[in-house]
């Protein structure tokens, strides 16, 4: 006897744009500068009395524990990232980075008559990019029995 099992389809569209949704999100995480992140320079007066514990009660602690949590985050992200990209193959790699990493807004046409592909090649290779990205971050999206997206 032959075991057989069903592999999950793959949703095409949902997988697209969760790739391009985190690739966007890596854009703006590389724009962001956690300076908005400023401690109040105003003290605040309170009529309790406060008592000793282990808590921080300034806002200039807070704020500094906020903005290093968030600069970590936001750098532990771009590094997941740049590793997921760099495990493509050249012509991906120079696909998503060109197009989604350099950091200027190009459109696609500007992308594939730099890199010197025709038109078709140039989508066959970014959705070849796109599918390998999503398995690589394990963001891609299936279909469910109903044919819906899960």
């Amino acid at each position: 006897m032959q075991l057989s099992f069903k592999l999950p389809e793959i949703d095409r569209n949902g997988t697209r744009a969760a790739v391009e949704s985190i690739l966007e999100k890596y854009q703006i995480y590389l724009l962001m500068d956690p300076e908005e992140f400023e401690p109040k320079i105003t003290s605040s007066f309170k009529l309790v009395s406060t008592a000793p514990s282990n808590q921080f009660h300034s806002s200039t602690e807070k704020t500094a524990i906020k903005r290093v949590d968030t600069e970590r985050k936001r750098r532990d992200f771009l590094k997941r990232i740049q590793r997921a990209v760099n495990r493509l193959a050249y012509q991906e790699r120079s696909v998503i980075i060109n197009r989604y990493m350099a950091g200027d807004d190009v459109y696609d046409y500007e992308v594939y008559n730099d890199l010197g592909f025709s038109e078709r090649k140039y989508y066959r290779i970014k959705a070849r990019a796109f599918y390998k990205l999503a398995f690589i971050l394990r963001i891609e999206v299936y279909k469910n029995k109903d044919g819906e997206a899960v």
